[in-house]
């Protein structure tokens, strides 16, 4: 085979693989992980581990810093006194529809391989839940209301982390990603997440406001009637938004924000009912991962139908 040959063949099957990344789909939604959360090994959580169910406060904080690999079965309402730090090798699921995080969040710090998944959390006084230089990190399915800082907030150098097909109502500062313009040194080429399937119902900003990450991929969600903006890229950012519905939502996605400088973002395939048309400029890197995208103009009722808890 000549040198001129073989490029080409291998130059084809780089358009063949890049072709097969994306399977659009009028109603594919799956609730299985899939996005950033797959990468650097894949998320696992407590899998293969033991499993305990709790019902208070002190046996949930016990288990969740235990090192133990470890499903824990959250029964009832359990009322935190202060964020509670969550061990690597985790999944906390609800059990049921009904169980709650009450008073505050759940702190995923320094640690990894970590699923949340089928919880509500509402009242929070901190952040709801807190992924801070952590990896492989799946939020899925949870319900968030009524809190003080962020629902869910991603910073200080995580990676690798999927958020998916939650709900989010009733909340002003909803997703940050990346906390400071000064963090460089430790956010630059990590903070890499994927938003996709959540609902976020008239809440107000940050669905993410996003610093450095790239590529951050936002998609398939439902924005309905967002107050502020939807998600906005700043900071050496790389933001592809893609898929979603916006309904309601003046700002649906723009560059820059507050004192923060503008950064990349493209969207592509939106849905837009009633809402701005946002702003896009600059480049994204490609996403690195194989995943189904639902058609936009069927997003409203599949996230709706299948976002937050007791549908897991």
């Amino acid at each position: 085979m000549s040198r001129k040959t073989s490029r080409a063949l291998l130059a084809a099957a780089a358009l063949a693989s890049t072709a097969l990344m994306v399977a659009p789909s009028a109603n594919a939604a799956s609730f299985n992980l899939e996005g950033w959360g797959t990468q650097c090994g894949g998320t696992t959580g407590g899998s293969g581990g033991s499993t305990v169910d709790v019902r208070d406060a002190t046996a949930f904080t016990n288990a969740a810093k235990s090192t133990t690999t470890q499903t824990i079965r959250v029964n009832g309402t359990i009322t935190l006194s202060a964020m509670t730090k969550v061990a690597s090798n985790k999944t906390i699921i609800g059990v049921g529809s009904g169980a709650t995080i009450a008073g505050h969040g759940l702190n995923i710090s320094k640690v990894s391989n970590v699923i949340v998944r089928n919880l509500n959390f509402r009242d929070w006084q901190d952040d709801g839940i807190q992924v801070e230089t952590s990896t492989r990190v799946w939020v899925d399915h949870n319900t968030l209301r009524n809190g003080y800082d962020g629902a869910i907030d991603i910073k200080r150098g995580s990676d690798c982390v999927t958020v998916s097909w939650n709900k989010i109502s009733s909340h002003d500062k909803t997703m940050l990603l990346g906390h400071s313009d000064d963090n460089a040194s430790q956010d630059r080429g990590k903070l890499r997440v994927s938003y996709h399937h959540n609902w976020f119902d008239g809440t107000n900003q940050r669905h993410p406001r996003v610093r450095f990450g790239n590529p951050v991929h936002v998609y398939n969600n439902y924005y309905g009637g967002v107050t502020s903006y939807g998600v906005a890229s700043t900071l050496e950012a790389g933001v592809l938004v893609e898929g979603n519905y916006f309904e309601n939502t003046k700002d649906p996605f723009h560059r820059g924000e507050g004192s923060s400088p503008a950064a990349n973002l493209v969207a592509r395939n939106n849905h837009f009912v009633n809402s701005g048309s946002g702003d896009q400029g600059g480049s994204v890197k490609s996403i690195p991962y194989s995943y189904t995208l639902d058609s936009a103009s069927s997003v409203k009722s599949t996230v709706q139908g299948g976002a937050g808890t007791g549908k897991i």
